[in-house]
């Protein structure tokens, strides 16, 4: 004897697992970043040992290649094919500030020392950029 069973439309249903859309290397830089400020408040409670002339340039040569790593070339390669698309543009975008960031970052390491306000300016930018990716590669796309 067989019953019948009625598949209602919860049972029918597969659950999806949502999946971040955020990108894997920008994780990965937020994190160093996030290792940096915690090894350099160990090392200074712990040891009495502070690098902190040189958590700055770590933080932005870390974010400066975070930012690099996230643009795809192949899609810049395209640029000469396809024109310069609202995509490809933030790509390009991107890639120009990590550039920037990591030039900051070399030349504000102590035995440099270089201290202009360019690089200051450059510093600030990338801090603010870092933020706005940072809330858009989270929240913004975990939305959609």
């Amino acid at each position: 004897m067989v019953k019948n069973k009625r598949v209602t439309k919860k049972s029918s249903r597969i659950k999806k697992k949502k999946k971040s859309r955020a990108s894997r290397n920008f994780v990965i830089a937020l994190s160093i970043v996030s290792i940096i400020g915690f090894l350099s408040i160990v090392t200074q409670s712990l040891f009495n040992f502070s690098f902190e002339s040189y958590i700055e340039s770590l933080w932005l040569i870390a974010l400066g290649t975070g930012l690099i790593l996230e643009t795809s070339f192949k899609e810049l390669k395209k640029v000469k094919k396809q024109g310069l698309t609202p995509d490809v543009l933030g790509k390009i975008t991107m890639v120009v500030v990590g550039g920037l960031s990591i030039i900051a970052a070399i030349l504000s390491i102590p035995q440099i020392n270089i201290e202009h306000p360019t690089f200051l300016a450059v510093k600030g930018i990338v801090s603010i950029l870092a933020i706005i990716f940072i809330i858009i590669q989270t929240w913004v796309s975990e939305r959609e």
